[in-house]
């Protein structure tokens, strides 16, 4: 295996770990508290992860590319294409949701607050699982 491919594993599996750790961990803890305080934990965690995992995606996305050149096995591609699978994903799926929890304000959070913040954790379980899914096509490349 090339050092790109292991760079790859790597970044790949920061991705997934980091969107699992919000679905099992951050969000659940999260959807406890208080309307006002579930929205005021959400705005800058939300804006730090999204720049965190957004990277990791196109950082993962192109090292896989490179690595597929590099070796010829188109496994390496397949498992770019799954982990960059999650930006037009978030952009479709997700944003609409993110946009109107942006919006709110923490003082005085819409009735559909909690609602939203339930499908948002739903949604955000596909990212994990892009994440996780390419983690392994990359892992059963290496082998």
């Amino acid at each position: 295996m090339v050092l790109t491919g292991l760079l790859t594993i790597c970044i790949a599996a920061a991705f997934a770990g980091a969107a699992i750790y919000i679905n099992l961990a951050e969000h659940p803890a999260r959807l406890k508290l208080d309307d006002g305080a579930m929205l005021t934990q959400w705005k800058p965690s939300y804006r730090s992860g999204y720049q965190m995992q957004a990277s990791l995606a196109i950082i993962g996305f192109l090292s896989g590319l490179i690595t597929w050149y590099q070796t010829g096995d188109m496994r390496w591609g397949l498992g770019a294409i799954i982990l960059v699978a999650n930006w037009p994903f978030t952009l479709l799926a997700i944003m609409p949701i993110n946009r109107r929890l942006e919006a709110m304000p923490p003082e005085q959070p819409e009735p559909e607050l909690r609602a939203l913040m339930e499908r948002w954790g739903s949604l955000h379980a596909i990212r994990s699982a892009f994440g996780a899914g390419a983690t392994a096509v990359f892992v059963l490349a290496a082998l």
